[in-house]
């Protein structure tokens, strides 16, 4: 079964850190691209980070840049997302997602794969 699994999320007070992790069973992700999304409740859907197959060249959004960080590791077939700094704003549900490409696509691009999605929440 091909699928991708999340880990990792839970409750972390404010200034705290979180490590996800997304690692794919059936297939291998070393051609891959690797994204996080996360969606808030009554808020779109929205990327906050990407990492091209061979993890050299990554991109954030704005909302996240400098406090979360994208790792993708082709020997564990694993893609981590370090989350910094945390605050209430980042409570969503956290997913991963590949596509079939070398590079990071745009965002509203077709995914190839979903992971099931994890859930996050920063709150003191």
């Amino acid at each position: 079964q091909l699928q991708l699994v999340e880990s990792g999320g839970g409750l972390v007070q404010p200034g705290g850190s979180l490590r996800l992790s997304c690692g794919a069973s059936g297939f291998r992700l070393d051609h891959n691209s690797m994204s996080w999304f996360r969606q808030a409740p009554g808020k779109e859907r929205e990327r906050v980070a990407c990492s091209n197959s061979r993890g050299g060249t990554t991109n954030y959004a704005d909302s996240v840049q400098g406090r979360f960080t994208i790792s993708k590791y082709n020997a564990k077939n694993t893609v981590y997302l370090q989350m910094n700094s945390l605050t209430p704003e980042d409570t969503a549900t956290y997913y991963c997602a590949t596509q079939f490409l070398y590079y990071c696509s745009g965002p509203d691009n077709p995914y190839d794969y979903w992971g099931q999605g994890i859930h996050v929440t920063v709150s003191s």
